[in-house]
């Protein structure tokens, strides 16, 4: 079982991303994807300077995958999606279904994001047709899901390997819209939002009446209020077969996130104190806000 780690969500300075990527060369990742996937207005980083980025990677040793936007609104983006779906250097994770198009099209392997949906055997193995390598499964299914979904006999019966990547820490990436909630939180409007998101390096709570947070805004991402967390669930996941298990970047501790996950997945105590707020509602077929303790 592998470790990644995904597409950074939220807007950094161009030195803290950097000064972020280059500690994460050292650390027990295989595979890290790079790339904007949330607000084409973030261009801190240019896509040359991700490609760069990505190339330097791959020369510490790491699976390189360059992610794609979400949300396609303007032919400048499709633009982008274009150079990145039209290089041969680096994996690409397409989280929109034009660049599956484009991928397949041009007949390489893909790797899907959570963001396609994909809610059944039939249509997993039909994008495998299409050159799926791997899919990362939306966030939004149970584990009794990815089981029916992996034992289907349209998986069992593909004549190419698929690998499974499932989302296990982070907040949750929910939804996208073409709003700016975080400008609007401002009283900003998109075309003018000042970039304000970047004063939120892990989002802007939003809480409820009764002072729950209920979400995270993120520009025009909305994710969950609390931490995803399947640290407790590896030793599960292994017996189902999941090849990757996928962890979102933090601006805090993120070293002992991936010291916690590595030490379960070698069967080790952890001696990592991760952030108290947690939920897991999802995966145990529950709401997904809520949080599903081990048995005792």
């Amino acid at each position: 079982m592998k470790l990644s780690l995904g597409p950074l969500q939220y807007l950094w300075s161009r030195q803290e991303t950097y000064d972020f990527y280059d500690a994460m060369a050292s650390l027990p990742i295989d595979v890290i994807y790079l790339g904007e996937t949330v607000c084409s207005k973030r261009r801190n980083l240019k896509t040359g300077d991700w490609l760069d980025l990505a190339q330097h990677l791959a020369e510490q040793g790491k699976q390189v995958v360059l992610s794609t936007l979400t949300l396609i609104e303007a032919e400048s983006e499709l633009k982008t999606m274009r150079r990145l779906c039209g290089q041969d250097d680096f994996l690409v994770e397409a989280n929109d279904m034009a660049a599956v198009q484009l991928l397949s099209e041009r007949g390489v392997p893909f790797v899907t994001g959570p963001f396609i949906n994909i809610y059944n055997a039939r249509s997993l193995a039909f994008l495998s047709r299409l050159g799926l390598q791997r899919w990362v499964m939306p966030v939004e299914l149970s584990r009794e899901s990815l089981r029916c979904i992996l034992e289907a006999p349209e998986i069992k019966a593909l004549e190419q390997p698929l690998e499974t990547e499932v989302f296990s820490y982070g907040r949750l990436p929910l939804a996208f819209s073409a709003r700016c909630f975080t400008a609007r939180a401002h009283k900003l409007s998109k075309d003018n939002c000042e970039f304000v998101c970047g004063d939120y390096p892990q989002g802007l709570q939003l809480d409820s009446q009764e002072q729950q947070t209920v979400f995270t805004l993120n520009g025009i991402q909305t994710q969950s209020g609390d931490v995803y967390n399947l640290s407790p669930e590896v030793a599960d996941m292994k017996k189902l077969s999941i090849d990757i298990l996928r962890l979102s970047p933090q601006h805090d501790a993120m070293t002992d996130v991936i010291q916690c996950f590595r030490d379960a997945i070698e069967g080790q105590p952890t001696a990592a104190v991760l952030a108290a707020a947690h939920c897991n509602g999802y995966w145990h077929s529950e709401a997904g806000m809520g949080e599903v303790k081990p048995p005792l």
